[in-house]
């Protein structure tokens, strides 16, 4: 390896070069400032207890450290702690890095501009201030890295925060209300820049795996991953587009979205979120997306209430008991279909795939086991709803269209 220029560079001229940039250090740092002020106006300088500026600080003791390492023959190595804070005051602001790396390339510039005249004046060679230029370049890169590892920390930090806000906002939106929370709703939703909504619809998701990776659900949804069953709160629903965006950002998982609700109402739409994640769960509904309860309505009226349906059963299909099974299903299918279909036997048998003189026979023998009560309205409805739900359970074949 070819020996450093700066290494061949007498002690005399090294401790006059060294000299000279000590004794300037506070006062370049102090251009330094002074040009980032006039050039970067909207920069807002922290200051210590003493009311110095910690840039000034940080400008000063990166000059000094700089010029110690290198007249001491080592590498120019950068105080971390500075400049991973001035990295970490900038993340917690929510601004990025580009102004404070554009901030330390002038500061570089300038530094170099005065520690080649430094040069002159303490004779040192060309070729050293050359591996002192490209010195200040290796150190320009150790400040912005010192300040990307702050920057991260802070973002990680701050995101942290946000997700510990959020989650206090959708638990006090879930919460049955009583009494005015506007307020305070308002109050936790400024602090994360969440507008509140007039409507909303409340979300339950079941993770595909343990470790599924959260949805993009889009900005203004918010999302807690937290809890075994996550949840998400839609802002205005039936937003034109929002539906087709969830469904893309949910592909893959299974769950439910709760009615639209008014604001103060999130919990109802909760519960008809988790009544729906309730029936995926017992095979009743489809897994492997995320469905709208709103397009599930006869599903959650009939399935949940399972021991009304079974009582109401016994009492509205007990003129069958006394026939086989084979027999009491085959008549509560025509039943059913002669319900919901307007017409008579061609109509019914088309709706059941059987020959219009078998449904004849099945509707004579209904006519007989339940006779006029079979023409009740409240009856017919009754029957309607018990029979629509066995169906639902799968205790029936479906109909066909």
């Amino acid at each position: 390896m070819t020996r450093p220029a700066w290494q061949d560079v007498p002690r005399s001229n090294l401790d006059r070069f060294e000299e000279i940039a000590r004794s300037e250090a506070p006062e370049l740092a102090h251009t330094i400032l002074f040009q980032i002020r006039r050039e970067y106006p909207y920069l807002h300088l922290v200051e210590d207890e003493s009311g110095e500026p910690l840039a000034l600080v940080g400008i000063r003791r990166a000059i000094e450290g700089f010029v110690s390492n290198l007249t001491a023959g080592a590498h120019p190595r950068v105080p971390p702690e500075m400049f991973q804070e001035f990295g970490r005051g900038e993340g917690l602001e929510g601004r990025s890095l580009d102004a404070l790396q554009a901030i330390y390339r002038l500061g570089v510039r300038l530094t170099w501009r005065r520690l080649a005249e430094i040069g002159q004046q303490a004779d040192i060679p060309a070729p050293a201030m050359y591996e002192l230029a490209e010195s200040g370049f290796e150190y320009l890169d150790g400040l912005v890295e010192q300040s990307v590892r702050g920057y991260a920390e802070a973002a990680a930090r701050r995101a942290s925060e946000r997700l510990r806000l959020q989650r206090q906002l959708i638990e006090l939106l879930l919460m049955e209300h009583r009494g005015d929370v506007s307020m305070t709703l308002a109050e936790r939703a400024a602090r994360i820049g969440w507008e509140l909504p007039e409507t909303i619809a409340v979300g339950v998701l079941m993770r595909p795996a343990r470790e599924a990776v959260a949805p993009a659900v889009g900005q203004g949804v918010l999302l807690e991953m937290e809890s075994e069953q996550p949840r998400m709160v839609i802002p205005d629903p039936e937003t034109a587009g929002r539906a087709e965006t969830l469904r893309r950002a949910t592909a893959g998982w299974s769950g439910a979205i709760g009615p639209p609700v008014p604001l103060a109402a999130a919990a109802i739409s909760l519960r008809w979120a988790e009544t729906a994640v309730q029936l995926i769960k017992k095979g009743l509904l489809p897994q492997g997306e995320v469905l709208y309860c709103t397009e599930r309505t006869e599903e959650l009226l009939l399935l949940p209430a399972e021991d009304l349906i079974d009582a109401a059963a016994r009492r509205c299909l007990a003129p069958l008991d006394g026939l086989s099974a084979t027999q009491s299903r085959r008549l509560a299918e025509t039943l059913l279909a002669w319900i919901e279909t307007p017409g008579g036997a061609p109509e019914v048998a088309a709706r059941l795939g059987v020959h219009p003189q078998t449904a004849r026979y099945r509707l004579r023998q209904i006519r007989e086991l339940w006779g006029d009560a079979i023409d009740e309205a409240d009856q017919r409805f009754e029957m309607l709803l018990v029979l629509r739900a066995l169906r639902l359970r799968g205790d029936l074949a479906p109909a066909q269209d």
